[in-house]
């Protein structure tokens, strides 16, 4: 497939970039293996200082380097307020936009004249029924694609506990590019692992109803966990020095860790994962809630690995096992008893999450067939 596909992405503002880029580079990685020039878009806002948006695109293409995307990254603003400089001569210009086959829109909200440079877009929603309540609530305005994908399984379909908004979604899994997450086999002192934020105020207001939305109270009914596996288990956290917190979680058996030692770049945040047993994760109350079948990019990069994961439950699947390879518990008994089943058969479950990956989030196969969507 020669197609131009321009991606736009959202990482400039993350100081500690390694997971959250992965998201973007998986889908990326998938296109350039179906041959697709690639171009990374990323908005920035109008009135920052120069220098500092210097500093944070050289970061950029650092990063991007290793991936063969350096000399591929194009600049725009975040609002219908034009850039206050020139984009740098090693950037891709805007004009050229009109060129590619098209955008594929995981940054949502971009300006409307931007989107209208492109003769076909598409958009990706990342966070099923949140990304619908939030447009109907009119928290952020999506504007007019061709079409608007969803990696979550029930959303536009009846019965879903959110709105479509009008829109007429369509269902892709997430994606990972298997060439560059294999299968990695870990040390005899690795632990079941994940990475997140802590203590955030996220809230989510609907239809008259407010409750959290953090991993602090996703996590707070399982802490006990520890106590309840003889699998070891580690939380790599973003505390915000908050020792206090650190010392709750590490008396009930965790070992702790702060994130920023293991995200500041992608291939630490790789390293990590592929140097881990698996992952042990609760999913936000709002996945859980909103029942879309919703799973992280961040589980894909494990099971790709070969590695098991142990995951909250969001909702039914029309293909996601419950224990096999993936296990997905919904209750404190179940996470337990899912840890120590993947202890007694560790090895079978590395190959069934290894084959889980293949056969559904292959980047290259998911992302073809949405461009065959897109294009046909």
């Amino acid at each position: 497939m020669a197609f131009t596909v321009w991606l736009s992405a959202k990482t400039l503002y993350y100081p500690d970039a390694g997971g959250h880029m992965w998201a973007y580079l998986n889908w990326a990685l998938g296109l350039r293996k179906l041959d697709c020039r690639v171009v990374w878009l990323e908005a920035i806002h109008p009135g920052d200082p120069v220098d500092e948006v210097q500093a944070r695109v050289a970061a950029l293409k650092s990063r991007l380097a290793r991936y063969g995307l350096a000399e591929s990254v194009a600049l725009c603003s975040w609002s219908d307020e034009p850039l206050s400089f020139r984009e740098p001569e090693d950037c891709i210009p805007l004009e050229s936009a009109s060129e590619a086959e098209l955008l594929l829109n995981l940054a949502y909200g971009i300006p409307a004249d931007l989107i209208k440079r492109f003769r076909r877009s598409a958009m990706l929603d990342y966070d099923p029924g949140l990304t619908q309540i939030w447009m109907s609530t009119r928290q952020i305005h999506i504007p007019r694609h061709d079409l608007y994908f969803t990696i979550g399984e029930t959303v536009g379909q009846p019965g879903a506990r959110f709105p479509d908004c009008g829109v007429k979604w369509l269902y892709t899994p997430p994606c990972v590019a298997l060439d560059w997450w294999p299968v990695q086999r870990s040390g005899p002192q690795a632990r079941f692992t994940t990475v997140s934020n802590w203590i955030m105020s996220d809230w989510v207001t609907y239809e008259g109803e407010s409750y959290p939305n953090d991993k602090r109270t996703a996590f707070s009914p399982f802490l006990g966990i520890p106590g309840r596996t003889t699998q070891p288990l580690e939380l790599a956290l973003c505390l915000g020095g908050n020792d206090e917190e650190r010392r709750a979680i590490q008396e009930q058996g965790w070992h702790v860790r702060e994130s920023r030692e293991v995200t500041a770049e992608p291939w630490d945040y790789q390293a990590y994962i592929q140097g881990s047993r698996g992952e042990f994760s609760c999913a936000k109350p709002s996945y859980v809630r909103l029942e879309t079948a919703w799973i992280s990019e961040r589980t894909l990069c494990y099971l790709a690995s070969g590695k098991p994961a142990i995951v909250q439950s969001t909702g039914p699947s029309r293909f996601l096992p419950e224990s096999a390879g993936l296990f997905r518990f919904r209750d404190v008994d179940g996470a337990a008893r899912a840890l120590e089943l993947v202890g007694e058969s560790y090895d079978e479950q590395c190959r069934l999450a290894r084959a889980l990956a293949e056969e559904y989030f292959d980047a290259r196969q998911v992302v073809g067939r949405l461009l065959e969507r897109t294009l046909e």
